[in-house]
């Protein structure tokens, strides 16, 4: 197993939410001279769907060498139209673990690719939580996400850039593969140290986790974590209350209006426990958040696919980017702050339910479900499922 490295001298860019996220991505696209390489876990064929479906015809007509690959529960319902065009024009499209239905129902629910990412021509990436449909817009209307996502300059688009040509099944990996990526890497762009990180069910079953932990356990002034489905195990539980008592305000920013409102309901069993130990606890309440982004001090944040919850910490394929970077830190701290004064509540310890014995039971049935999770959900059954190109 490689470790993964630091890379100094990269540009990072927040965009935040689909205004920001979807011109940049076409407009990269359209630019493209040689090659691209889009993960998603949903591509949906509505009216941000189909900008994106022109914008690859139009690269891969001009002889750019094109490699998609979508999450086979996240994108069911691509047409034969769709598909077939890209094919035709010569783009290489792959969904991950393309169960077909089974009376109606979509049985591979525990098995996603739920990386969000984009490389272009190896000297340009994106990385975050935003999927290609509709919903990521504003004008979509109340239930319009939340979300954010970084575009990457700079040696660590290497990183990036080789594991999406692996995934892709452009090249195996190897050692010599992995050498050749450090000699090509971009050069220097900018002024912020990256990490790629990602988590899979063989060699990187706990890296994302790992960096959150080692982050909280170091944080000396402020944490702020947004985060769209939030139950993490117990060690991060840990960190996150031992950081509150030793005076480091610690603010949490999650769900107020799910889109799921069982996600709401297990994240609410753990807020007496983290608001006793001094955790403050914000609900986004204008539409579903989808973020999963975090900032730690002046100058650690990170943004990807990860949720903190067991599908994303213990199932997933997930890729964030960790990045160590005043600028970038200021400029998401600012963004999450904006949600914080103006469109989230507060919760307080009264508002809590009382506690009683349905409640205690529930709350600790629940956790400790969920806290052994790990343990156990490398046993079920296909969680190696590869990728399969999409044949019609």
């Amino acid at each position: 197993m490689r470790k993964r490295q630091w890379s100094a001298g990269n540009k990072v860019s927040l965009l935040e939410n689909g205004e920001a996220f979807f011109p940049r991505v076409n407009e990269a696209i359209a630019a493209a001279k040689k090659e691209i390489l889009l993960e998603t876990f949903i591509l949906f064929e509505d009216k941000v769907g189909m900008k994106l479906h022109e914008a690859l015809l139009n690269a891969a007509r001009r002889g750019v060498e094109i490699n998609v690959l979508v999450d086979g529960y996240g994108s069911p319902d691509l047409s034969a139209q769709f598909i077939g065009s890209l094919t035709e024009a010569g783009v290489r499209f792959r969904a991950f673990d393309p169960m077909p239905r089974m009376f109606g129902l979509r049985l591979n629910v525990l098995r996603r690719m739920h990386r969000k990412l984009i490389v272009i021509d190896g000297e340009r990436a994106f990385i975050g939580g935003i999927n290609f449909s509709a919903d990521h817009l504003t004008d979509f209307g109340p239930q319009a996400k939340q979300d954010y996502s970084a575009e990457i300059e700079g040696p660590v688009v290497a990183h990036l850039h080789q594991f999406a040509r692996v995934a892709a099944r452009v090249v195996q990996p190897s050692w010599r593969s992995m050498r050749r990526q450090v000699v090509d890497a971009p050069p220097p762009a900018g002024d912020a140290d990256a990490l790629f990180i990602t988590r899979d069910n063989r060699h990187h079953r706990d890296d994302i986790e790992r960096q959150y932990r080692l982050a909280l356990r170091s944080a000396q002034r402020r944490v702020v974590i947004a985060n769209t489905y939030f139950f993490p195990g117990y060690r991060f539980i840990r960190e996150l209350r031992k950081a509150a008592r030793r005076g480091v305000e610690v603010v949490l920013i999650l769900q107020g209006e799910p889109d799921m409102p069982i996600v709401k309901t297990a994240a609410s069993t753990l807020y007496e426990n983290l608001i006793r130990a001094g955790v403050q606890i914000h609900e986004y309440c204008r539409r579903p958040l989808h973020g999963k982004v975090a900032v730690v001090d002046d100058d650690w944040a990170t943004v990807g696919s990860s949720n903190l919850d067991p599908l994303s910490l213990s199932l997933n394929l997930e890729a964030n980017l960790v990045v160590r970077d005043r600028e970038f830190n200021r400029r998401l701290s600012e963004r999450l702050q904006h949600l914080i004064d103006n469109e989230c509540r507060c919760i307080q310890a009264d508002q809590l339910e009382p506690s009683n014995r349905w409640t205690v039971l529930r709350n600790t049935l629940v956790f400790h479900f969920l806290r052994h999770f790990p343990r156990w959900a490398p046993m079920l059954p296909a969680l190696s499922r590869g990728t399969a190109a999409v044949r019609l």
